[in-house]
């Protein structure tokens, strides 16, 4: 027994000993993935590989895309709820979806299962055709529309995702009715258009104008005002239609995170958006920056998810 305890007495002070002299377990020490709810291709797939890249370096470790397709969104933020709260599983999200889907069906996460870190860029809603569309103008829709209800298919990147609801409040707004045809993302949905199969896409301006006077032509984009990074794109307003509604991307991680991870990554998110490099990659990809810290972000989705279930209540937009 006197060996016994002096052998566990001395196993006592050399784990002491190497508690004392060896560094704590530091976080990252793994390779993080950011997780994308839509097929590759489309903003929100671009928007998070460029981030990727750039927080890769400030966290000195391998940042992966995982793209889980699917429900508008709704199986790539599932997943992030549902991960361990380590760091290692982020999500960037959509406005509207991430207060949209909660709503209108039973969607595997809420509000309140993520810690939100901030908020990268916008991206302005946008209805747009190919080259040899006969629509030339949101006129020319609306007066088609009016000619043939139900019968103009309009593309989004499926049911509550921006790209939908935009088309939501234009049927409100004009009084018409046009055919929803939804995608698993913006890449499936800009080869379906190309090939001849939906007269409008619902894309987002950034997803649309690496192609604009190409092979295809937005018709309008739904700032409050004309976008100083593609000028000759009219607003809705500009053409009578009072529509203002856009694509917010930023990242979540799963609730619960240790507070000293939570505080990294949000400070490496924070200087990725002050990163001249990634500004101007994002003015390149046609895409706006609008970061917010995780509270100042979470308080603007707060109200408008208070707003949307108003909107729900009034009109049921996924039936």
């Amino acid at each position: 027994m006197t060996f016994v305890k002096t052998l566990l007495a001395g196993a006592g002070l050399a784990l002491a000993g190497l508690t004392a002299t060896t560094p704590a377990w530091a976080w990252p020490d793994r390779p993080i993935e950011i997780v994308v709810g839509f097929a590759a291709g489309g903003g929100t797939d671009i928007t998070a590989r460029t981030l990727a890249q750039h927080l890769g370096k400030v966290l000195g470790t391998q940042v992966v895309v995982n793209n889980k397709p699917g429900a508008s969104g709704g199986i790539g933020l599932g997943y992030v709820a549902r991960a361990k709260a380590d760091g290692y599983t982020l999500g960037m999200t959509n406005f509207p979806g991430l207060l949209t889907l909660p709503i209108e069906r039973q969607a595997g996460f809420t509000l309140a299962d993520f810690s939100y870190l901030g908020n990268l860029v916008r991206d302005p809603s946008a209805f747009s055709v190919t080259m040899d569309s006969p629509y030339k103008s949101v006129a020319d829709v609306i007066a088609a529309a009016k000619k043939a209800p139900g019968t103009i298919s309009y593309g989004s990147t499926g049911a509550g995702t921006d790209d939908h609801l935009q088309m939501v409040l234009f049927e409100e707004l004009t009084g018409t009715r046009l055919l929803h045809v939804p995608f698993p993302g913006a890449g499936p949905l800009k080869t379906a258009m190309l090939g001849g199969h939906v007269a409008i896409g619902g894309l987002n301006l950034g997803e649309v104008m690496p192609q604009a006077g190409k092979t295809m032509r937005p018709l309008a984009q739904a700032g409050v005002t004309a976008s100083t990074l593609a000028p000759d794109v009219p607003t809705f307003k500009a053409q009578g239609v009072d529509l203002v509604f856009a694509s917010e991307r930023g990242i979540v991680a799963p609730k619960g995170l240790p507070a000293d991870v939570e505080q990294k990554l949000a400070a490496a998110l924070k200087q990725v958006a002050a990163s001249p490099e990634f500004q101007a990659q994002m003015k390149q990809q046609f895409t706006e920056m609008d970061y917010l810290p995780g509270p100042e972000w979470k308080k603007r989705l707060d109200g408008a998810d208070a707003e949307f279930r108003k909107l729900w209540a009034k009109k049921r937009w996924a039936e």
